[in-house]
């Protein structure tokens, strides 16, 4: 009897030994696979034998058309960048379904959240994945071409891509007839920077550097809540460059880690001072106690340049095991994509809807003279309500100051959320 049972077993395996594979189908009856079939099912097989190790994924996107960079389980109504990459990895073979559906299962964290609408030229992921054959080059070919992978390098199994990130660089790309001064400066495109304008708008920008309280920089933060406090390393405008007949400059900022729309005040404070809405010393009242009327930016033109990981690459870049998070030999893919996708958008984007002319116009509703307690009073006959606080305390995180306060127009252009960091660091 056993004998009879191998004996039809091994015929069996005889005939599936052909060139097509038999499959059984619901109704009991058998139904021949080619070759090709059965080739990328080898291949699957082969994917799933992929060592699964950490790694980091160098990214670029231009987030226009996307509402942020991270991902919104349970709602497919506002796309975001993580939704294209999820989607990618699964269909590259780099991680199973299952992993796509619930994040924590391949370890998944982002460095940055950029928001909606930001941009970013250097975002760092860290995530577990099965390291195939060809596996930049194949999830890229799963993504849309505004969004790249530039980059892949194994870490440390530990290792989480923001809570390992020491500091964050942004820039902020704008026209430069935002300097142009009120009372004596053309306010159109064909206003240039002159060096004696650059040259103060650097010296303002750097009288950001150090430790100060940010606290009028964000929203739902009091003057003696500790985690408005935030160090900056360095700040500075670019020379200034002509696109498409209109001048532009950039503005970078490196910093440990920035709250909610607090590079867009920085910015939007210098902008006021230099065209003459506000006197210097507001920004030394800014970091007290007092709750100062600081405007928000437009969020066109932020970009997340890179991240910085130097206590990392310290302990671990030369251990022989991992390398150093350093994109030295990516710089020039990096610099292609910026001019293929993220400069273009920002300027096309400009001339369509006129973000900054448009914020520039509500700089006058501001008062850059008073508390909010005097602002109140200016404005109690305005559309532009705001409370009043006992400014003397630390606010209720309810109490939802900056964000009533803020006489910025909400438009298509105008990116909600944060500077790209939705408040990045814990």
């Amino acid at each position: 009897m056993a004998q009879d049972l191998r004996a039809a077993v091994g015929s069996r395996a005889k005939r599936l030994s052909g060139g097509a594979v038999e499959r059984p189908e619901e109704n009991g009856h058998h139904n021949k696979r080619l070759k090709g079939d059965a080739g990328e099912e080898d291949a699957e097989d082969q994917n799933k034998k992929s060592p699964k190790r950490k790694i980091v994924l160098l990214m670029a996107y231009s987030g226009k058309g996307y509402h942020g960079m991270q991902r919104n389980m349970g709602s497919s109504q506002f796309k975001t960048i993580e939704d294209d990459l999820v989607s990618a990895l699964v269909q590259s073979g780099c991680i199973p379904e299952n992993h796509g559906e619930d994040m924590k299962k391949m370890s998944f964290q982002r460095c940055a959240r950029t928001d909606k609408g930001v941009s970013a030229a250097g975002q760092i992921v860290s995530l577990k994945v099965r390291l195939i054959d060809d596996i930049l080059e194949k999830i890229n070919n799963h993504l849309p071409s505004h969004i790249r992978i530039l980059g892949l390098k194994r870490v440390t199994g530990g290792f989480n891509s923001k809570n390992k990130c020491d500091a964050r660089t942004y820039s902020y790309m704008l026209p430069t007839f935002a300097f142009a001064h009120k009372d004596h400066d053309v306010q159109e495109e064909v206003y240039r920077l002159d060096r004696e304008t650059l040259d103060k708008v650097n010296r303002l920008l750097a009288c950001y550097k150090g430790t100060h309280n940010f606290h009028n920089f964000t929203s739902q933060k009091g003057p003696r809540d500790p985690s408005a406090k935030r160090y900056i390393m360095e700040m500075y405008c670019g020379e200034p460059f002509v696109r498409e007949n209109m001048e532009f400059a950039v503005i970078k900022v490196k910093g440990q880690s920035f709250m909610m729309h607090q590079i867009r005040k920085m910015i939007g404070l210098v902008i006021a001072i230099v065209k003459g809405y506000a006197g210097e010393s507001i920004m030394e009242r800014s970091w007290g106690e007092e709750k100062v009327d600081v405007p928000k930016a437009p969020g066109l033109g932020l970009v997340l340049e890179r991240v910085h990981f130097e206590k990392y690459n310290r302990r671990f870049g030369n251990d022989g095991l991992h390398e150093p998070l350093e994109w030295t030999e990516e710089e020039e893919k990096i610099a292609v994509f910026k001019e293929q996708y993220i400069y273009p958008t920002i300027i096309n984007t400009e001339r369509e809807e006129k973000s900054m002319v448009n914020w520039l116009n509500t700089l006058p509703i501001h008062d850059f003279n008073s508390s909010v307690v005097g602002v109140h009073a200016n404005h109690k006959n305005s559309k532009f309500e705001v409370p009043v606080f006992d400014v003397g305390r630390s606010l209720d995180v309810n109490e939802t100051l900056t964000k009533r306060f803020d006489f910025t127009p909400q438009s298509s252009s105008d990116l909600e959320g944060s500077d790209g960091c939705g408040g990045d660091s814990d």
